[in-house]
């Protein structure tokens, strides 16, 4: 039987492991490769890597970084962060990566995904979509770390990443970000209904019960947090946690009404 998947998510800056509120003020929590041994002990599902400065700084990916992750990560690995080029992605993949995040990079050359799915395969290649609400109630695409917005409509384009290739579609919801008050389940039920690949979600969660309410309402879907994974208690105390084995059988035993 297939599982909703539950996806640590972390942020990386200057080789650093930060946490952002609304994509700003990152703070430092720790070291990377350090998070990542603590999440194979605790059996995660997989694990979401994104460099949040590369692509403003245009540069290369890290590639010594992200080869010292993938040495010791056992579970799949997702990576993303300064990917322009099907010649990096596939340098990235050879360092035992298995899925790239595409984000700036699929904005300015949407030509990438289909390249790349037919390179690698269509499992392999995700799509990051940071998204912020608009005045009217609608949403907006931004992209180079939520500092440049799109005039892209975001069910068009969902459709026409589908039609492109892309194996797996993340709404990153930029409001909630950090907030820990829940995903915004509005713009869920507005992407949801259009996408026919493996969807991911991230940003809001804040307890084990708010993904519980994601899967509850969409049932097989992946639910990726940062901060919840990250700090422990209202004074936000960083501890890398995630949910057990026993946790996650009796999450979704309650939300699937078994």
């Amino acid at each position: 039987m297939l599982y909703p998947r539950i996806i640590p998510c972390l942020l990386v800056r200057n080789k650093g492991l930060v946490k952002t509120v609304q994509f700003k003020d990152p703070k430092y929590v720790g070291d990377p490769l350090n998070a990542v041994k603590i999440f194979n002990e605790k059996e995660s599902d997989e694990l979401m890597v994104l460099d949040i400065d590369a692509t403003i700084e245009r540069r290369e990916p890290d590639y010594k970084m992200i080869e010292n992750l993938a040495v010791e990560c056992r579970m799949p690995l997702c990576y993303g962060g300064g990917i322009k080029t099907s010649q990096q992605a596939q340098r990235i993949f050879n360092l035992g990566v298995e899925k790239i995040a595409l984000s700036s990079g699929v904005i300015e050359n949407p030509g990438l995904v289909t390249e790349l799915a037919k390179e690698v395969g269509s499992q392999s290649v995700v799509v990051v979509l940071d998204v912020e609400k608009t005045m009217f109630g609608g949403y907006s695409i931004y992209i180079e770390n939520g500092k440049i917005k799109t005039k892209i409509d975001i069910k068009d384009f969902v459709v026409k990443l589908q039609n492109m290739g892309v194996g797996e579609i993340v709404i990153n919801s930029i409001d909630n970000d950090g907030v820990m008050d829940g995903y915004d389940y509005s713009l869920i039920d507005k992407i949801k209904p259009l996408v026919r690949v493996p969807m991911t979600v991230l940003g809001g969660a804040g307890t084990i019960d708010d993904i519980g309410k994601l899967i509850k309402k969409h049932g097989i879907i992946g639910a990726a947090a940062g901060s919840l994974f990250v700090f422990k208690g209202k004074y936000r105390a960083v501890l890398i946690n995630y949910p057990n084995r026993n946790e996650k059988e009796a999450l979704f035993d309650e939300y699937f009404g078994r």
